[in-house]
């Protein structure tokens, strides 16, 4: 699983059948304080994500394992918005105090 900051949309007229009426998200991997990690990627939205929020995802076969993306030609899938995380017995990440995502 991956920690990944939604940052944008992409949009395909054209894509393979199966992915017709998936949403399809930029998102950047971030560590807990925010900073990117490697390089952005595309992956489907399976729970309704939008820009800014922090997000969890999978790559590879995982990726085809939701209801969503079973048996479709993704390597990326969004499978749950972050709403706190915890750490040390310390919260480090609150939605609700995300600036990335009030600013939005």
């Amino acid at each position: 699983m991956i920690f990944a900051r939604v940052t944008g949309n992409v949009v395909c007229t054209l894509k393979d059948e199966k992915l017709v009426g998936t949403k399809l998200l930029l998102v950047q991997a971030v560590d807990l304080s925010g900073g990117a990690k490697g390089n952005p990627m595309v992956a489907v939205d399976a729970v309704g994500a939008g820009e800014g929020e922090l997000v969890l995802l999978v790559q590879g076969s995982s990726a085809r394992q939701t209801t969503r993306t079973s048996n479709t030609p993704v390597d990326a899938v969004i499978f749950a918005i972050v709403d706190t995380v915890e750490q040390g017995g310390k919260r480090v990440f609150k939605k609700s105090e995300d600036a990335a995502v009030e600013r939005k």
